[in-house]
């Protein structure tokens, strides 16, 4: 491992539960770790514009630039160095590299790439570069794809980059569904809609004629299961999001039905349904019908699995109060995993197993939460009038979720923030947003 992989991977395994190391130049010695103040100073990288090797691909080669930088700097990890900062400009795509006068601007990552297009088709390809070490970080690698792609491009180049870097897998090339919102609070219109995790092309998957909630997309990113009172009270849907067409799950008429998710083997659903009056979770699987895995005489909802499909935690009243609760995915006797002050509820469980984050109300404030499996280590990532609905990026790095500010003009919008609290920023949606759910990395 290079010493440029070391220093980030140490930043990452530290930061969600202890005190932040950050990398720093020594004086007279090579890179190194220090503490810090928990606050982790940005690794500083050199990104020339990509060389345009055919005439159109001149704009192509800016736009894929100014993507990657973006993408990388949005995590708060790295800080770009401005152009005119170089020592030398890079006039074209060679595996040579002056080290020294990347060193003279304190790079640490150097990254290069290149652009062409032809009948409509681009290509682009990239090579990174530790300049502590003085070697290349990987191959160089090239992706290819039409020019209405090219956003994906950039993005599947930042994650090539930020894995080299880090060591962990990216995941700038995925997508969000959510709910948009317009309307006055009282005649609030709601539709689906898909975008790029950075909210760049949105796109509309239902018209506004009916209430829509929850959106979950399937392990494969091709289906999304929701919400809608079409019928008048709550009934759950599953969309194609490539055809747009949907289906509804077959399930009792006369049950309201809500909060699906799937399970990690992509044709199993979970789900609450309302039957007789009583709440419980229950299971779908294809072909057969509903199996319910709770019976008390309490609200049990929002359930998530666990990344093997072994557990299932979810939210129930049992005790009192909502609250936290783990039990095996074909049901059996739930254990309580929160124990702290306040109400707890839509419970995620990571990509990566070990967290699993939460909403949480207490003295009055809303907060996105997370903790260990068994309910250990809590820790509280924001603090509003409302923070809701948590969903992970693909690689369990970072949190999105919905913040509504106060007030009768008060707007829902959704934020992100890294695992470790950090890096708290709104994504940009058109209009006001709700229930993001992400989805794994695009094949």
């Amino acid at each position: 491992m290079t010493l440029l992989r070391f220093l980030i991977a140490a930043i990452l395994a530290t930061a969600a539960f202890a005190q932040v190391t950050a990398p720093a130049r020594a004086q007279d010695g090579p890179l190194r770790i220090e503490i810090t103040e928990g606050v982790i100073e940005p690794l500083p990288f050199a990104l020339p514009t990509f060389i345009a090797e055919t005439p159109e691909a001149q704009s192509w080669a800016q736009r894929i630039t100014d993507v990657v930088a973006a993408d990388l700097t949005g995590t708060g990890l790295f800080r770009r160095i401005p152009s005119d900062a170089f020592v030398t400009q890079v006039t074209e795509f060679t595996p040579s590299v002056t080290y020294a006068n990347w060193k003279a601007i304190n790079a640490q990552a150097l990254i290069t790439g290149a652009v062409s297009v032809t009948g409509g088709q681009i290509n682009v390809k990239f090579r990174l570069f530790d300049v502590f070490s003085e070697a290349p970080l990987g191959e160089g690698l090239q992706f290819g794809g039409t020019e209405q792609s090219w956003r994906r491009l950039a993005h599947k180049v930042s994650d090539a980059v930020y894995s080299r870097i880090t060591g962990e897998t990216g995941y700038f090339d995925s997508r969000v569904v959510f709910v948009s919102e317009q309307g006055p609070k009282n005649a609030r219109q709601k539709r689906l809609a898909v975008m790029d995790y950075d909210g760049a092309n949105v796109q509309y998957l239902t018209d506004s004629g009916s209430l829509v909630l929850a959106p979950r997309f399937s392990p494969t990113g091709d289906r999304v299961l929701y919400t809608s009172y079409e019928t008048g009270f709550p009934q759950i849907y599953e969309l194609n999001v490539g055809s747009v067409s949907r289906t509804q799950l077959p399930v009792p008429a006369e049950s309201m039905t809500f909060a699906p998710r799937y399970a990690p083997d992509g044709r199993t659903i979970v789900f609450s349904a309302a039957i007789n009056g009583n709440t419980d979770i229950y299971t779908l699987v294809p072909g057969a019908a509903p199996r319910q895995l709770t019976n008390a005489p309490s609200i049990e909802t929002a359930p998530s699995y666990s990344p093997d499909g072994s557990q299932i935690v979810f939210e129930s009243d049992r005790s009192g109060s909502p609250q936290l609760y783990v039990m095996p995915a074909g049901g059996g006797e739930p254990r309580r995993i929160s124990f702290g002050e306040g109400r707890y509820g839509t419970p995620v469980w990571s990509p990566r197993g070990d967290l699993i984050a939460f909403t949480k109300q207490n003295a009055g404030r809303f907060h996105i939460g997370v903790m260990r499996t068994d309910g250990s280590e809590e820790r509280l990532l924001t603090a509003s009038f409302l923070d809701e609905g948590p969903t992970w990026a693909p690689n369990g790095r970072v949190i999105m979720f919905t913040r509504e500010s106060a007030g009768a003009g008060g707007q829902p919008g959704l934020f992100s923030v890294d695992v470790s609290g950090r890096n708290l920023k709104q994504v940009p949606t058109p209009n006001a947003a709700s229930d993001p759910a992400w989805s794994p990395l695009l094949p």
